[in-house]
């Protein structure tokens, strides 16, 4: 097998088990570059403390949810043969260490999303390291604040911020010629059904998310709950119906009552999203998505899109997003439709509702032409190995 046959992926899917979403992230490009004719190879990695059974309890790994909840989507995906599963460095299921260290000195390169492998054997191991930056804006501000570095001992540095370097987006580059990337959608994996009843919008997210918010340069760049509480009066300004399925935490009570009180429905995530197929049934069973942003992507303006909106164009369903920057970067008005007031959501979604067909198509037809797995993964590849380093062009 010659090493443009194969490529390396490392992520975190045994960390975070029945959160279907996340799962479909390295979904899209396992299965992209497979269709594509590429072996693949999926690393993932738990370490002391993180193994848990269904009622959160510590358990041994080969007892955990986490080691059942990786080997079923492996299997229900036809993976089961291309993954690999470390434990404190250890191997405690799929290819052996050396296995692993063989196929990363053989592939073209190991695409590293947010630097989640960090076993400095494996990374030495393989032959062109990338790193691939899907929270665009955290681990920037953090270098340039020297709070931390998670860049190191990468080769190319790829970004889903596509308007970083430009005058009007505030990420720092750190002196990294980014490589600017939209993410895939395996179209396949998410076929248009028919409207039918569907008349909700819908969203699917974490309340506060995994990280703090960051000061930088004299401005506080926030998490989601500091952008929706913006948008509390939406339906009530629109009479639609608004499910959330989102992780929020009992502590966060006062947000919990001002959401029910105006009118949204929330959802448990885990009744939604415990499985790949679950979250893709959700989504297909949304007349639209709402997406409100994390404050660290709005006020940077850096063009973040999520792999999630995606995900619903795929399948036929508009997006209402916050804007992020993306209206440069993506036509805006047929299936995709974004705001930054209130009052500009309520108009979106009264647009969407008065043509739903429309909107439906052309959402799919947004996906097939700006996040088709066949049409962007190879274009990723070849800037990821190409000889200029110094920036790229648009998709």
């Amino acid at each position: 097998m010659s090493s443009s046959d194969s490529i390396v992926i490392a992520g975190s899917v045994a960390q975070r088990p029945g959160i279907g979403g996340h799962t479909w992230q390295f979904l899209q490009y396992l299965l992209g570059f497979k269709r594509l004719g590429w072996r693949v190879l999926f690393l993932d990695r738990l370490e002391t403390g993180m193994c848990f059974d269904e009622q959160g309890a510590p358990v041994a790994p080969e007892d955990s949810v986490n080691v059942r909840y990786l080997r079923r989507v492996m299997d229900d995906f036809d993976l089961a043969d291309g993954y690999s599963l470390l434990h404190d460095g250890e191997v405690i299921s799929g290819l052996s260490r050396p296995e692993m260290r063989l196929r990363l000195q053989e592939s073209l390169l190991l695409l590293n999303v947010m630097g989640f492998l960090d076993d400095a054997d494996l990374m030495a191991s393989a032959r062109l390291r990338v790193f691939l930056d899907t929270d665009p804006g955290y681990g920037q501000m953090w270098q340039a604040l020297g709070l931390a570095n998670i860049f190191h001992s990468h080769d190319r540095y790829v970004t889903i911020a596509e308007n970083i370097g430009k005058p009007d987006c505030s990420i720092p580059t750190c002196d990294i010629a980014w490589v600017t990337w939209r993410q895939p959608v395996v179209l396949d994996q998410w076929p248009c059904i028919p409207l039918d009843g569907a008349s909700r919008f819908s969203a699917i997210g974490a309340w506060r998310g995994p990280y703090d918010r960051v000061e930088y340069n004299g401005h506080t760049y926030g998490q989601r709950v500091h952008e929706f509480r913006k948008f509390f009066t939406l339906p009530q300004m629109t009479r639609s119906r608004f499910d959330l399925a989102l992780d929020i935490d009992g502590s966060d009570a006062a947000d919990i009552e001002a959401l029910t009180q105006n009118g949204w429905n929330l959802v448990k995530p885990s009744t939604v999203s415990a499985t790949p197929q679950d979250y893709r049934q959700f989504i297909q069973a949304s007349q639209a998505e709402l997406m409100i942003s994390r404050g660290m992507y709005v006020d940077s303006r850096c063009g973040w899109f999520s792999e999630r909106s995606a995900c619903y164009l795929a399948a036929g369903r508009p997006v209402l997003a916050q804007d992020t920057g993306v209206s440069s970067l993506l036509p805006t008005g047929n299936g995709l439709l974004t705001f930054s007031t209130p009052e500009e959501a309520a108009e979106g979604v009264r647009e969407i509702e008065a043509r739903r067909a429309y909107h439906a198509k052309s959402a799919r037809e947004l996906a097939e032409s700006y996040f088709d797995s066949d049409k962007v993964l190879p274009i990723l590849i070849d800037r990821v190995t190409s000889s200029c380093r110094q920036g790229s062009a648009p998709l």
